[in-house]
């Protein structure tokens, strides 16, 4: 990883519990789609969170979920709103787009996870590409569904992209599934075998998702999420 100084452009609140975070790399960034960085906030102390943005932009983005309770990213946001700059450290993760690949592509997002999708899907955009793809976005609530509109416009924008978002708890005229994540892609495939299956979100989904997958005959050289080096 690289180490660089940023400036910290923005910082807007979605909702009460995830923050949009904008930075200006003083030097290049160079990654690719899907990677992560990490805040430093301390010399032992660095912490990772998605890239959200394509590469090749002039600004990072990044999706912080911060809720009160949670300690551990809102040191993060604090420290942000306080400092006119913050070095990060660049890039890491070994679950990024593989552009060459042609095989259908199943993404895959809990909560903020939608930020490692969101990177994937824009590049995509800007390489003009049209292979297969299907997002599930997976979350409690519509209203934890922080950038429904983006991941909407881009179902409706691009034929080559269906979005397929599930909500635990739907309001009255909810326009996706309404289900837990993981038991709707059990629903909607019989097998997986022929995907490249990317996936990002809290670690105890993740490691799920991995044995059910397993079970619904994936092929783990291409299931690709950074939790997996984390997790047994």
């Amino acid at each position: 990883m690289n180490s660089i100084r940023c400036k910290v452009l923005s910082i807007t609140p979605f909702n009460d519990a995830v923050y949009q975070v904008s930075l200006a790399p003083e030097s290049p960034l160079e990654f690719k789609a899907g990677q992560y960085l990490c805040v430093v906030m301390g010399e032992k102390d660095k912490r990772p969170f998605s890239i959200a943005s394509a590469p090749g932009n002039d600004t990072v983005e990044l999706h912080i979920g911060a809720a009160v309770s949670e300690s551990y990213p809102m040191q993060v946001i604090e420290r942000l709103k306080t400092e006119t700059h913050i070095h990060i450290e660049a890039p890491g993760g070994d679950a990024f787009l593989r552009e060459d690949s042609h095989r259908p592509r199943l993404l895959i997002a809990g909560g903020t996870g939608f930020s490692y999708i969101k990177s994937i899907v824009e590049q995509q955009i800007a390489l003009g590409q049209k292979v297969e793809t299907t997002l599930y976005w997976g979350c409690r609530t519509q209203d934890a569904m922080y950038y429904e509109s983006i991941a909407r416009q881009w179902h409706q924008a691009h034929p080559w992209l269906h979005f397929v978002p599930v909500v635990e708890e739907a309001p009255e005229g909810w326009e996706g599934k309404t289900n837990n994540l993981l038991a709707q892609i059990k629903a909607d495939f019989i097998s997986l075998v022929s995907y490249d299956i990317y996936i990002a979100g809290r670690f105890n989904m993740v490691g799920a998702a991995r044995e059910l997958f397993r079970e619904m005959g994936v092929d783990e050289a291409h299931l690709y999420g950074d939790a997996f080096a984390f997790i047994k």
